[in-house]
């Protein structure tokens, strides 16, 4: 015949074995606790780094037509004392083509020919004596243009303004 294996009772039970079953309890949600810790930690720091990853590449991008910015300042030079059209029309071209490239980066140009001087947009080179019917402030000429991205200035325009 086989036997039976007895269980015992809740009051059979030794008292440590109570005690025992309780303090792996405490350890499984205390590691429980833990593991949800790290786990959001975790994540934090994978959204973070994505985060980071992605402005620094768009900085990088913004470095590289910062760069090109002195050589669309001397295309336009170049295209306003050009005599020869079919030299002016290929000029046209190459700026057409840097204009699709800021617009693409979602650069915009800052012009504020004409408009109330704002420092945070442009840098006064000098001062000029306005004619009649001009208001002090006001932009004369842009000696330089300003490009912003997103709210961000990455060249300041270079103006005069009327004293």
């Amino acid at each position: 015949m086989s036997e039976e294996k007895k269980v015992p009772h809740e009051e059979e039970m030794p008292l440590h074995a109570d005690k025992a079953c309780e303090e792996w309890q405490h350890q499984a949600e205390d590691f429980k606790r833990k593991w949800y810790s790290v786990t959001a930690e975790y994540e934090n720091y994978r959204k973070r780094t994505v985060s980071t990853r992605a402005q620094a590449y768009a900085e990088g991008r913004a470095d590289v037509v910062k760069g090109l910015f002195p050589i669309a300042d001397t295309l336009e030079l170049a295209l306003h004392s050009c005599a020869d059209e079919k030299t002016r029309r290929g000029i046209e071209m190459v700026m057409k083509s840097f204009e699709k490239l800021l617009a693409d980066e979602e650069i915009e140009v800052i012009c504020p020919l004409g408009e109330e001087f704002d420092a945070s947009k442009c840098e006064a080179v000098m001062a000029v004596d306005g004619e009649r019917g001009d208001h002090s402030g006001t932009v004369k000429q842009v000696l330089r243009k300003g490009y912003e991205q997103k709210g961000k200035i990455l060249r300041f325009a270079q103006v005069s303004v009327i004293k």
